[in-house]
């Protein structure tokens, strides 16, 4: 499945794809060496060697510039090739997306990003539509693959499927930091592919 685009960009000149890439990576990369409070729009923009008004013109907020970040990411891409079976596809999918978020640039951009939209009731509108969706999609197509071929059990239903894998996966980025491991994945994989009578 395909990244997301960014959304339409803000009235203004065009962007240049550069300049553009380069507030991006700047964003990141400073979010990773001090942490969000001390992430600033002016920090951004001397790293990227751009001027703030720049950043200002595409995007509305820092919160917004680490959101795109993560969506044009190519290593957030969502790959779900068919393993066969509805266990074999979601261990595939829990341990990709584990080892994604225990990144050392990446969790800090998941904190930040959540962290905003429970304070900022504009961003966490644009955050619920453009971020949460993607990897919920993701894993609603294996869910469905599952369905067509048979060995999707009735229990948890798809809905609460969703909710238990990415609420253990937003509890430890955010709350208690425990690991995202195999042993998790394992635990999951048992939670969602056992029949119960």
């Amino acid at each position: 499945m395909p990244i997301r685009s960014p959304g339409p960009p803000r009235a203004g000149r065009p962007r240049s794809e550069e300049s553009r890439q380069a507030i991006l990576a700047a964003a990141v990369s400073l979010l990773t060496e001090k942490g969000y409070a001390e992430l600033t729009v002016e920090g951004i923009a001397q790293r990227a060697g751009c001027g703030k008004q720049t950043i200002y013109r595409w995007w509305p907020s820092k919160a917004d510039v680490l959101m795109d970040a993560a969506l044009t990411r190519s290593e957030l891409a969502i790959d779900v090739p068919d393993q066969g079976s509805w266990a074999a596809d979601l261990r595939a999918f829990l341990s990709a997306t584990f080892a994604l978020a225990t990144r050392p640039e990446i969790g800090p951009l998941l904190r930040a990003m959540m962290g905003q939209s429970l304070t900022d009731e504009e961003f966490g509108a644009r955050f619920r539509a453009r971020f949460l969706p993607t990897r919920r999609d993701a894993l609603r197509v294996l869910v469905e693959r599952a369905a067509r071929r048979g060995d999707l059990p009735p229990v948890p239903t798809p809905g609460t499927l969703l909710d238990l894998v990415f609420g253990v996966l937003w509890y430890r980025v955010i709350a208690t930091r425990e690991p995202l491991d195999e042993a998790l994945v394992e635990e999951l994989v048992t939670l969602a592919t056992t029949p119960r009578s």
